[in-house]
């Protein structure tokens, strides 16, 4: 499937070594040549480039500027072809379109909204605290007990999804997500999907309630309403992103604070807020590893380098992260007394910034002390070496994590 792809680092879809892929991003320069299952590109590894190309016109998020899309040498058969063509959303469009369909979801996601929503995520997060503390067990799988299903439950109550079809979903997200399912089992789950997502939205249209789904489908600003394609696409990628970003926050923070003792202390003794962890984990250990892809309108020069024409550009998060000249020559270490953390930009950057940043931001800022409160003794049931990412090449997703309760 691949062109010549010269001096390429390829992206190791089992994720065996993620520091050392980040690392090796990092050594080859503010723009490096990857390899993604076969398909060449280019990766944004250094913050003050993706400052510049995430506000630059001439990066379109239409697959149709990709160059190896319209040749047929990427196909639907690639494993990642469904987070580029993922149908008609605020993600995958550009300019005025792009802002006309993104009004209407950060106006439902707005400080007022947030705020409305808080008492929410404290009551399911106390729910499933209970739950754990009434299983009797000592030693949970933290990611299936508390990490996964929060993020889902509150991004289900605010898109107004049944929690009886949360299995379903994650179960499906899994699937889609995981590099080891089989094409066509995948491209099988993008259509199931889009059936259940179209069905909801039909649902809602007629019979409208309290949630985002139906402030996206009945939102009034003036301006042309979104159509169910549009409105299925927004749900879609919503739910999707509005929870794995999530499970992943709240873990790796988590991970990163229990194998620095001294660092928690500073939080519980109230030298630091739950925020500095959070925005030290964002930056250091980034829920999002690669996010795809942009394409080059014309040939965009960026130092040495020339993007050609039709090129797809990542934006390698996790290395950005780790810019020294952003956060200083201990980059690599987790420090949440880091005066920089604040100035990642795993959320995004311009136009396309995340529009559920400050949503994920207050799930894991509640989540995590009320976690340290009810089990004040909790530590790694395995040593930290043992804990093992899924191969999912986009996402920084751990596949279990055992914790003891104390």
């Amino acid at each position: 499937m691949s062109e010549t792809c010269p001096f390429a680092i390829a992206i190791d879809p089992m994720v065996g070594d993620l520091a050392g892929e980040t690392a090796r991003l990092r050594a080859a320069g503010p723009l490096a040549r990857i390899e993604l299952l076969g398909v060449p590109a280019w990766t944004v590894t250094e913050h003050a480039v993706a400052r510049q190309l995430l506000v630059d016109p001439r990066l379109i998020k239409d697959i149709n500027g990709w160059s190896l899309w319209n040749s047929g040498v990427v196909t639907r058969q690639w494993p990642l072809i469904g987070m580029i063509d993922a149908g008609r959303s605020m993600f995958t469009v550009d300019g005025a379109e792009h802002r006309r369909l993104r009004i209407k979801t950060t106006q439902a996601l707005s400080p007022r909204r947030l705020d409305e929503i808080r008492p929410t995520i404290e009551r399911l997060t106390v729910e499933l605290l209970d739950a754990i503390a009434a299983s009797g067990q000592d030693v949970v799988d933290l990611k299936e007990v508390f990490a996964y299903p929060l993020p889902m439950r509150v991004v289900g109550e605010l898109m107004g999804v049944d929690r009886a079809d949360h299995p379903m979903l994650l179960t499906w997200y899994k699937a889609f997500f995981s590099l080891m399912t089989p094409q066509d089992e995948r491209l099988r789950v993008i259509d199931e999907m889009d059936v259940y997502y179209t069905e909801l939205v039909r649902k809602k249209t007629a019979d409208p309630t309290d949630d985002l789904t139906s402030a996206l489908i009945f939102a009034a600003d003036g301006g042309d309403p979104l159509t169910e394609e549009e409105v299925v696409g927004n749900l879609k990628a919503l739910v999707a992103a509005g929870h794995e970003t999530t499970v992943g926050l709240i873990l790796n923070t988590v991970r990163a604070l229990l194998t620095r003792p001294e660092q928690l202390d500073k939080i519980r003794a109230g030298e630091f807020e739950w925020k500095n962890a959070v925005e030290e984990t964002l930056r250091w250990d980034s829920p999002v590893t690669h996010l795809l892809m942009r394409f080059a309108t014309e040939d965009i020069t960026v130092g040495d380098t020339v993007i050609e024409k039709g090129e797809g550009v990542v934006m390698s998060y996790r290395a950005i992260g780790r810019d020294t000249a952003v956060h200083g020559d201990d980059s690599d270490a987790f420090d949440i007394t880091r005066a920089t953390s604040h100035r990642h930009m795993t959320f995004g950057y311009g136009p396309h910034i995340c529009p559920g940043a400050a949503l994920s931001r207050l799930e894991a800022t509640i989540a995590l002390p009320a976690l340290f409160a009810r089990f004040p003794d909790l530590q790694l049931a395995v040593p930290v070496e043992e804990i093992r990412n899924l191969p999912v090449l986009t996402q920084n997703d751990l596949a279990s994590f055992p914790v003891r309760l104390g």
